[in-house]
């Protein structure tokens, strides 16, 4: 459905630190520069962020949020603790795993150094039936 997402960013060196250590965690390579963004490419899409074009500061969307994959909750952990220890900001309740309508699940959020909200999923198999 999509072919990539970009985030607007103030600091572009200051989030390529952050999103190079988060990505990092799910195996996604460091990001690659290209004039005011950087592009981070995987098998299951793109990722990039960049100062805006337009010159005007960027600001974070209230209500909106922008979901990673992991293949377990060890791997959620380490990217919450990366986004954490490279000037992000822990957001919703702690990492763990949370009941819903589609069944359980395992997130962890954390707002980037400009306030963009990530979640990190792990979706558990289901058990057989």
């Amino acid at each position: 459905m999509f072919s990539h997402v970009m985030l607007g960013v103030n600091d572009l060196e200051v989030s390529r630190k952050f999103y190079d250590a988060v990505l990092g965690t799910l195996g996604v390579a460091p990001g690659v520069a290209n004039k005011n963004r950087y592009f981070y490419r995987s098998a299951a899409g793109t990722f990039a962020i960049s100062t805006p074009i337009n010159g005007e500061p960027a600001c974070h969307g209230n209500g909106t949020t922008i979901g990673f994959a992991a293949a377990s909750p060890e791997q959620a952990d380490a990217f919450h603790a990366a986004g954490v220890a490279n000037g992000g900001v822990t957001c919703e309740d702690p990492p763990g795993y949370r009941e819903g309508p589609t069944g359980k699940l395992y997130l962890a959020y954390v707002r980037d150094p400009d306030g963009n909200k990530l979640c990190v999923l792990h979706r558990p198999p289901k058990p057989a039936q």
